[in-house]
């Protein structure tokens, strides 16, 4: 049914009588003219004619050819990876270096998930090396996709040309070796391109390597890409200008595993999604008005926007070659991966269509640049009474630092400097020459600037003489874009959501005076430690983005993640919606979108978040919640008003939980509900906290076989628990002393709470690190002898090191992680946790499910107290009736009321209940005794599953909760 679909869609028809002509296209063959039979109405005609005999430029038939599964593409990639792999040469280990520098902040550091998916990306192309690793692999992988991109680019601009019988592609399989081999060094010298009018489509690529390792197995590649490349129809987006879609991102989602793509953070963003972000910032494709996408990726957001610019004009009938000139200034996209920088230029050239023939030359505005940390300006230090010397630029990359001078700084200077410094360094000039023809055609004006453009010339001449230029004068290019863009009405995108701490330790350092300078690190010391401070990097690039590129009055809106609005520490200085101490932001909608996972299958907690620059927020805000009707799927190809009769909205609104302080996490509920709301939130009497974290459960937890006549346990490590797969099964016996009856978040529900394992404590509580070794080898030796098999594994834990360990310099000034506690120490344990009754709960729960627990009799252990693990929270109280009391306020309706009203990201955390306005219990307070005796009724019913009787409890203690914060009017 679905290619019966695709079919009917892909008919066409044309009527003439010799004088007009009228096209007919779809299903419907609806009629679209008449036009005068013309130069411009045949072509049309031939283009219908040669696409019978062409597949179409559509994703599907694209994947047979060159997705994984093709031999093609498994021929391709093999070759490629055997090159990356091979002897070295000076080329591609610079840019190599480059993309993986790049790499470091695209994907982050902390890649060892990742790095587990090499073998399957390996297996996907049919890789059989012993030398797999994933960065190679990848590049390799991704060298073939940018060939492909390429290949297509240069076909389209072509077609776009004029010519409709024109192919870039068509005499590539039969040239001779020496003339191919120079057609493609054309084509990576962006020579074909500007031919055709397009200055900028290949600029600081790091995937030209190949040409200087050409041999017979690379000239093959190249035939066989350029032959069945050429089987396909490149005007397909002008034939069918409806399914105008992101056709490479598809096509990548295919060449690229879906675990390696989740674990490197990549989740592309469906069409519909963008288009929802376009309708709430208001973007109706007004050529005049200018968008950018900070973040572009592969184009999604260009694509959609480039779509509604082409209706607009198309419908107010504008003239073409304006509308495509304001454009063209109008609709930029910026990124830092290269490999989506080419993929972004060509899917913006098949977007445009048939409205890119009516300008030349073209500048695509996409480019290959970090939106965040632009190139950094200087003035040098000079001594008291002399004249300042000439401020400059500075660009950081692995072939060095680069310096440009200031009076460059506009984007028709440094077009000139930099098309200088590419001819004289192919020209082979001198130094001298460069300058003297510097001084004759880029007409500075400081004389001292002459010495910083000596220095950048004998830079990039040396790396040409080590073999490792071709991409540095473009990347610097294309590095100053950010400055010479100007500012949007509006700002689009999904940026990357990559984790502070996975960062690369060079951008971490290198953007952290922008998180302080923009607010956003506003926890301090331990809390920070604590990891409250899980900032993401989005944080920063939509404050950046707000800075840099919004005009005042203009809109933002970013596909984000919404744990900014919910919770507490990483998010208080992103809700500060202020940059810096200056110019406010103005939250105007939020769309939360976590029920539909509108990303693959991955769940991530999505919200699209607009705001206005210039304008203060003022509470409560919109916040929509979007909830899919049951059996509904919501599938990535589908279109907005597809996704909208598949879900339902709700229009409530959001405020801080706490108005004193306007950073606190945001509660969302219908307006009328605040008021009732406002009563059961505040400050609580009791602080929360977290069970014992080992990070290595198959060490510390145990199962007992047996006791010994000797006092001695036989235990057995449950080695298959957690994530560590290196913990190896041991059955040994050691000391009781230490072990305790372990609760685990399946352990706990409403009203009851049962151990299923046991735990190894060896905390102290007092000093909250491992007890002192002398004292553990001494007192308890066969405990020591068991976690002493462990030791590499347990100093290994990233817990560990973060906690326990402190960075120091050795001898030779290199830094290093010093131990300063026992290797077996653990985190979450101190006096509280000993407290005699404590209030447990799931923080990742579908509801409350707290229970009070306090010490049991164990058959191996006598009378001793329950260990909750980190899954579990609790509060820890010194009177039983207290905890009754307290257990009964957290599992009453009012507190599940508030949780679907706060609708918390990370469950029922610490931070929610120690936002609820509970009291210190009050012996002699009727209220509260008897909330505390219909507690433990409660526990002893649900002891004997008495349901029934349990339910009625439950509807009173609802009643009496209700008492207590005044709901009952």
């Amino acid at each position: 049914a679905a290619e019966r679909e695709t079919a009917l869609r892909r008919l066409a028809g044309v009527s003439l009588d010799g004088q007009r002509i009228i096209f007919m296209r779809g299903r419907d063959l609806a009629p679209i003219g008449p036009f005068p039979v013309d130069v411009n109405s045949m072509r049309q005609f031939f283009l219908y004619l040669r696409a019978l005999a062409r597949k179409p430029l559509v994703p599907d038939e694209l994947v047979r050819d060159f997705g994984p599964g093709a031999p093609f593409a498994q021929e391709a990639v093999n070759t490629l990876f055997a090159k990356v792999v091979g002897p070295t040469n000076p080329k591609l280990e610079a840019m190599f270096g480059e993309w993986e520098r790049v790499f470091g902040i695209v994907y982050g550091q902390e890649l060892r998930r990742a790095e587990e998916d090499a073998r399957l990306l390996a297996k996907l192309y049919n890789v059989d090396d012993p030398r797999i690793a994933l960065k190679p692999l990848l590049f390799a992988v991704h060298t073939y996709f940018a060939l492909f991109i390429k290949f297509l680019a240069a076909e389209l601009a072509t077609l776009n040309q004029g010519g409709y019988m024109a192919s870039f592609l068509a005499p590539l399989p039969s040239l001779p070796d020496d003339e191919l081999r120079r057609r493609l060094e054309e084509l990576e010298a962006g020579g074909v391109f500007a031919a055709l009018g397009i200055r900028n489509f290949l600029e600081g690529d790091f995937f030209t390597w190949y040409l200087a390792l050409w041999d017979g197995d690379i000239e093959g590649l190249v035939r066989d890409l350029a032959s069945l490349l050429g089987q396909y129809e490149p005007a397909t987006p002008t034939l069918e200008p409806e399914g105008i879609r992101d056709l490479l991102k598809k096509l990548y989602q295919y060449l690229v595993p879906k675990k390696l793509r989740h674990d490197l953070g990549e989740y592309y963003t469906p069409d519909w999604l963008a288009e929802l972000v376009l309708n709430q910032v208001g973007y109706d494709g007004d050529p005049r008005k200018r968008l950018l996408d900070p973040g572009c990726g592969s184009g999604t957001f260009l694509v959609q926007a480039l779509k509604r610019a082409r209706d607009y004009a198309e419908d107010r009938l504008l003239d073409p070659r304006e509308a495509a000139s304001q454009i063209l200034r109008n609709v930029v996209g910026f990124d830092l991966n290269p490999l989506a920088v080419i993929a972004a230029r060509t899917n913006y050239l098949l977007a445009m269509g048939d409205l890119a023939r009516h300008v030349r030359p073209i500048e695509i505005p996409v480019y290959l640049c970090d939106s965040i940390l632009t190139p950094s300006r200087y003035a040098e230090s000079f001594p008291e009474g002399m004249k300042p010397p000439t401020d400059f630029y500075e660009l950081r990359t692995t072939a060095g630092v680069f310096r440009i001078p200031i009076e460059f700084a506009s984007r028709e200077r440094m077009e000139a400097l930099t098309r200088l410094l590419e001819e004289c360094v192919r020209g082979g000039y001198a130094e001298e020459e460069f300058i003297a023809r510097a001084r004759r055609e880029l007409a500075f004006v400081d004389g001292r600037t002459e010495g910083i453009l000596a220095e950048l010339y004998r830079r990039i001449l040396s790396l040409e003489e080590e073999g490792k230029n071709g991409i540095w004068a473009r990347i610097i290019k294309n590095a100053f874009a950010p400055i010479f863009a100007g500012q949007f009405d509006f700002v689009v995108g999904n940026p990357p959501w990559v984790n502070w701490e996975s960062l690369s330790d060079e951008y971490r350092e290198a953007t952290r005076s922008l998180w302080v300078d923009y607010g956003l690190f506003s926890l301090k010391g331990w809390r920070a430690r604590l990891g409250g401070g899980k900032k993401d990097l989005a944080m920063l690039f939509t404050y950046a983005a707000c800075d840099n590129y919004l005009k005042d009055g203009g809109k933002l809106g970013f596909v984000i993640t919404q744990t900014l609005f919910k919770t507490k520490g990483a998010g208080d200085g992103f809700r500060r919606f202020r940059l810096g101490e200056a110019e406010p932001l103005r939250v105007v909608h939020v769309d939360d979108l976590v029920e539909l996972n509108p990303f693959e299958e991955a769940a991530n907690r999505t919200a699209v978040f607009v705001c206005q620059k210039g304008r203060e927020t003022k509470y409560p805000v919109p916040y929509t919640l979007w909830r899919r009707k049951k059996g509904a799927r919501i599938g990535v190809d589908l279109a907005l008003s597809e996704v909208r009769s598949l879900v339902k909205r709700a229009n409530l609104y959001a405020q801080p939980v706490n108005e004193a302080e306007p950073t606190s996490p945001w509660i969302t509920a219908r307006r009328r509900a605040f008021k009732a709301l406002k009563k059961v939130l505040g400050e609580s009497e009791y602080q929360a906290r977290v069970g014992a974290c080992t990070w290595a459960n198959g060490v510390y937890w145990v199962r007992i076989i047996e006791q010994r006549p000797d006092g001695f346990l036989v235990v057995e490590n449950l080695h298959q628990i957690g994530r560590l797969e290196t913990i190896k099964k041991i059955t040994t016996f050691i000391e009781p002393d230490l072990l305790y009856p372990l609760l685990r978040g399946k352990d706990v529900s409403r009203w009851k709470a049962r151990p299923s394992a046991y735990i190894l404590q060896v905390q102290d509580p007092e000093k909250r690190k491992g007890y002192d070794e002398d004292w553990l080898k001494v007192h308890l030796p066969q405990t020591y002898r068991y976690l002493k098999q462990f030791e590499d594994i347990l100093r290994d834990r990233s817990g560990f090191k973060k906690y326990f360990c402190q960075e120091e310099k050795d001898e030779t000034g290199r830094r290093r992680l010093v131990p300063k506690a026992p290797f077996y120490s653990i985190y979450n344990v101190g006096l509280y946790t000993f407290a005699p009754y404590r209030v447990m709960w799931r923080q990742i729960t579908d509801r409350m499910k707290a229970s009070v627990v306090g010490s049991l009799d164990d058959v191996y252990l006598g009378h001793r107290l329950v260990i909750p693990n980190h899954k579990l929270l609790f509060v820890p109280c010194n009177v039983e009736k207290e905890a009754y009391f307290l257990c009964a306020i957290l599992n009453s309706a009012v507190v599940e009321f508030l949780a679907k009203s706060v609708m918390l990201p990370t469950g029922y955390s610490t931070t929610f209940v120690e936002g609820i306005r509970i009291p210190k219990y009050d012996p002699a307070t009727p209220l509260h005794q008897e909330l505390a005796a219909l507690s433990q009724r409660a526990h002893e019913l649900a002891a004997r599953d008495e349901k029934e009787k349990l339910r009625e409890v439950e509807k009173e203690i609802d009643e009496k909760a209700a008492q207590l914060w005044g709901l009952t009017e």
